[in-house]
């Protein structure tokens, strides 16, 4: 089974299977699932774990994600029995973020993995976004700034990827695949990102020599 221990994670055997996993996207009814995705969500239940509850930080985290006192699983019981929420897509960058808080910090913290991994590999690429289209000022990006990981600030870890994801997705349907990144950050997904982001950034000024 997919899951995870005080961070050991694991991560079923058939999600290896393309068919399988693709069966399972389909009738879940999920834009993306991957292997790098299971893993990158369920080490997000051990973060919450290390910086969150042991870190002092619930209650600023349940100011943003919600409540986690409420039945974990009662609270999965009625995902799985019901209809999610109208306006999930709004406040949650999935409709299983919208199951439970614990839920929704560890698909959060995946995207967050997602977004700078891929800006990441595009920094060290040199990729600089600058669409020959009459909305190019719009989607227009300069050449990413640093190691997003690192140096860069929240609004610029954002700002670049508006462009970067766009242009990817793009070139997907130019090749009549999915797009790479079918998600929409609203104001409330991006604060939850950036809560996360100023977590990180903490415990790495906490943790510098």
């Amino acid at each position: 089974m997919t899951g995870h221990s005080d961070g050991l994670i694991t991560l079923a055997i058939r999600e290896a299977d393309d068919a399988q996993r693709e069966r399972l996207r389909v009738e879940m009814g999920e834009y993306y699932r991957t292997l790098l995705g299971h893993f990158r969500h369920e080490i997000g239940h051990y973060y919450w774990n290390l910086l969150i509850r042991d870190g002092g930080r619930i209650e600023r985290c349940r100011a943003v994600f919600g409540d986690d006192r409420q039945d974990y699983q009662e609270a999965l019981k009625a995902h799985y029995a019901g209809p999610p929420p109208e306006d999930w897509q709004a406040h949650h960058v999935s409709v299983y973020a919208a199951s439970h808080p614990w839920e929704d910090f560890a698909e959060t913290w995946a995207h967050y993995l997602h977004i700078v991994s891929t800006l990441e590999t595009a920094w060290l690429y040199g990729i600089v976004i600058a669409p020959l289209t009459p909305t190019a000022p719009e989607f227009s990006a300069p050449a990413i700034g640093g190691d997003p990981y690192l140096t860069l600030g929240f609004d610029e870890i954002m700002n670049a990827w508006l462009p970067l994801s766009m242009a990817v997705n793009s070139l997907n349907r130019s090749m009549g695949l999915q797009d790479f990144y079918p998600f929409v950050l609203t104001s409330s997904i991006r604060e939850k990102l950036g809560f996360i982001h100023d977590v990180i950034r903490e415990t790495q000024a906490a943790n510098a020599p």
